[in-house]
């Protein structure tokens, strides 16, 4: 009975220690959880755009930019055209 009873202590030991390190990867994922949640309502509540939105928005500048550009052109080609060459000068009769 003598042996018994060590063999039976570290059984113990190590079925306490299971459910310690079952225990410990539990909290850890909660905590995992937690943190998580937390971030992602830190995040919203900064009113971040997401990526897809940026990019989006971007590419719209780009093209309001290209076409303000041309628009500018456009524009001053219209207004060279329109100003009248300035009439040449008519010689003086003496």
């Amino acid at each position: 009975m003598n042996t018994k009873g060590p063999n039976r202590m570290l059984d113990e030991f190590a079925r306490v220690m299971t459910d310690a390190a079952g225990a410990a990867q539990g909290v850890r994922r909660e905590m995992e959880t937690v943190f998580r949640t937390q971030g992602e309502r830190f995040i919203n509540q900064m009113d971040l755009v997401q990526r897809e939105e940026f990019e989006t928005v971007r590419e719209m500048v780009v093209k309001a930019r290209t076409e303000n550009e041309m628009l500018k052109k456009r524009i001053a080609d219209l207004e060279a055209k329109m100003t009248p060459t300035a009439p040449s000068p008519v010689p003086e009769a003496m």
